[in-house]
């Protein structure tokens, strides 16, 4: 009997490779004397570290594309934890971003960066990048707005968001009531506020539809996202919250 697949060491060639891979660079860094290495999240990959080699010489292709919130189709080979960039080709599609809608992106990259585990595909979360990096470009009147409902997506498909219609004791969530928050435990229902942070259930449904247009809801989606981002982040600052706060409150 014939077999016609390739050779063992041509297949294992093959299963290093992706090409065209729709990605974004999320942050850069130097390596040796003209490459960088990017962190970069690509669609059906996650998030990963490539090498681009000789990226930062005046001559080289790459110089100009390898900067964050670019559309990129790239392709890179390798094992572990660094691959090595092939080739990268701009897509376009995006308005760039600007002023605070700037700072806003580069708060979403950090999350990512942060919050994200390499390696781990979840092509929805990169779906509602898309979304933000377009709402952010398209309106600033709304750019709290994408923030929350970026950071509601984020915290979902990693596991971190707790569910925001049922409660921890599986009872569901009332409009009316008043519900501490518990990062590993989820909402938990109060008859008297202490020092914990609490928000109303109707502020826990309004997230869940991705509604924070009112202020009461906004203030409180901002203060219980805050609080469970800081939690999973050991309390280590975020650096583009600390700027964006200087311009306004998150």
């Amino acid at each position: 009997m014939s077999d016609d697949r390739p050779p063992a060491a041509a297949r294992r060639r093959s299963d290093l490779r992706v090409d065209q891979q729709p990605a974004f660079v999320l942050h850069t860094y130097p390596w040796r004397e003209t490459s960088l290495i990017a962190e970069v999240l690509a669609r059906d990959h996650g998030r990963m570290a490539l090498v681009a080699r000789g990226a930062r010489r005046r001559t080289s292709q790459l110089r100009g594309l390898m900067s964050p919130f670019s559309a990129l189709s790239l392709s890179w080979s390798g094992r572990g934890e660094v691959r090595t960039l092939l080739r990268a080709e701009w897509t376009g599609g995006l308005v760039p971003l600007r002023g605070d809608a700037l700072l806003a992106g580069f708060y979403l990259n950090e999350l990512l960066v942060r919050l994200l585990a390499r390696g781990d595909a979840h092509p929805a979360l990169f779906g509602a990048y898309v979304r933000a990096l377009q709402r952010l470009a398209g309106d600033g009147a709304r750019l709290e707005a994408a923030l929350r409902g970026f950071e509601v997506e984020l915290l979902r498909e990693t596991g971190h968001l707790p569910a925001l219609d049922v409660c921890a004791d599986g009872e569901a969530v009332v409009a009316g009531a008043r519900y501490r928050v518990e990062p590993q435990r989820g909402l938990v229902r109060v008859e008297r506020e202490g020092e914990a942070l609490c928000i109303g259930g109707g502020t826990a449904l309004a997230m869940a539809s991705g509604n924070f247009d009112a202020p009461v809801i906004a203030g409180e989606a901002r203060a219980m996202l805050r609080s469970i981002i800081r939690y999973h982040l050991d309390g280590r600052p975020l650096n583009t919250r600390r700027i964006l706060q200087d311009l306004r409150e998150l």
